[in-house]
């Protein structure tokens, strides 16, 4: 008989094309905002169907990932840079993965396919993804209580931003610098306007200006992670989300400081009340920018669109019932279940509609206003806004928790 260091010697390794395969595959994943425990457990089960025995453990910068069996491991470290969400790639990479483990696809041509999916060109261009930033601000400004006048100004002010966040992916070092002179532009136009243009609510314009930039969805995700018990990859993601956040105060507090040399603006009066009809008409294009920025499909729009007046009207309902802390877990449970529900019925990843519609009910806006008070030096009211930004977020989790446990998805993704 073999020893047993010579046993271990004489193992087979795991089939090279299939490891390619799965270890590109959950490269792509991870690029472009997968969770993770989906990206672990969409891993593990495409492995499972190659007859791989493998282990992997996510972490929002690294992938690990072990073949074989314990007493002869191979095992490979992936350095990943947190990604964007791309809808439109994960919906083609779930397919991929469906078709490679029906065997519709060998695991030589499912690696190529991936990488083909990952060359491809932007799904829109620069000038429609503008348009965008100033539709999701001018749409965040009416649900925040805004008139025609913070439409406009917070519209414009978006626009520049996403001028400027074009301009900094074109240089690494200027990438981390977003968030902070993105908040000093927000803050500084803001009170700029209200001095030069006319009476309006300060707080609402720099709010929607900045609302594609607050991290309230990498937030949530993180208690996500956190509550599936993936406590490093959720720790880490929380940090980060609560780095953006004091990046953004800090912008904020700057910009105000650098226009006190403007003239003081007018005392402002109650807004202006906007017809009902314009709630509604401002979801549906704020989901139409918040599609285009995370890249869905356009044959996914319609359903991006419904399934956000669905978020909005349940966390509506839920605040009439629950209070406005935990209304949000209303409208989290009844739109991950419509969306669980709906992909059932399309054979489509959940992920394409619940991401964006989640996106009203985030607490960004509520992160926001804790960051300003506390750099204010209203300790009390900064750790009260805290605390109900933490509790909005446990609510959407649950929300989601529970919607999985009552219909769960058919698709890991």
């Amino acid at each position: 008989m073999l020893p047993a260091e010579q046993f271990v010697a004489f193992q087979p390794p795991p089939p090279g094309p299939s490891v390619s395969f799965t270890l590109r595959l959950g490269q792509a994943l991870h690029r472009y905002g997968t969770p993770a425990h989906r990206l672990e457990e969409q891993m593990r089960l495409v492995s499972q169907r190659l007859g791989l025995e493998a282990r992997f453990f996510s972490t929002p910068t690294s992938i690990f990932a072990s073949f074989g069996p314990p007493e002869a491991l191979q095992t490979c470290l992936i350095r990943v840079e947190p990604g964007e969400m791309d809808l439109g790639r994960l919906a083609s990479l779930d397919a991929l993965a469906d078709e490679v483990i029906r065997g519709a696809l060998s695991p030589e041509e499912g690696a190529e396919r991936v990488e083909a999916v990952l060359a491809e060109p932007p799904r829109y261009g620069n000038g429609l993804h503008l348009l965008c930033w100033a539709l999701a601000a001018s749409g965040g400004a009416r649900l925040f209580g805004g008139g025609p006048r913070e439409m406009g100004v917070a519209a414009l002010i978006s626009l520049l931003i996403g001028g400027l966040d074009l301009w900094t992916r074109r240089q690494a070092s200027t990438v981390w610098v977003l968030e902070p002179v993105a908040a000093i532009l927000s803050s500084a136009l803001a009170v700029a306007a209200a001095s030069l243009v006319g009476p309006l609510s300060v707080q609402v314009v720099t709010l929607a200006g900045l609302i594609v930039l607050l991290p309230g969805l990498s937030l949530t995700v993180a208690l996500n992670e956190l509550a599936t018990r993936n406590l490093i990859s959720g720790t880490s993601r929380l940090t980060g989300a609560a780095l953006v956040f004091l990046e953004l105060g800090f912008g904020v507090a700057l910009g105000t400081r650098l226009t006190e040399w403007l003239p003081v603006p007018p005392k402002l009066g109650p807004l202006p009340a906007l017809p009902a009809w314009t709630e509604p008409l401002s979801i549906v294009l704020m989901m139409f920018g918040v599609s285009v920025l995370f890249r869905a499909r356009p044959r996914d729009w319609g359903w991006i669109a419904l399934a956000g007046m669905l978020a909005y009207q349940g966390s509506r309902l839920g605040s009439q019932l629950l209070g406005p802390q935990l209304g949000a877990f209303l409208g989290a449970l009844v739109v991950g279940m419509g969306t669980n529900l709906l992909s059932r019925v399309r054979n489509r990843p959940a992920v394409i509609t619940v991401v964006p519609a989640i996106m009203l009910l985030v607490p960004g806006s509520i992160g926001f206003r804790s960051m300003e008070s506390l750099l204010a030096r209203d300790v009390l009211a900064g750790v009260d806004t805290a605390f109900s930004m933490l509790m909005v977020a446990v609510a959407l989790v649950a929300g989601l928790l529970f919607a999985n446990a009552l219909l769960p998805p058919r698709k890991v993704l």
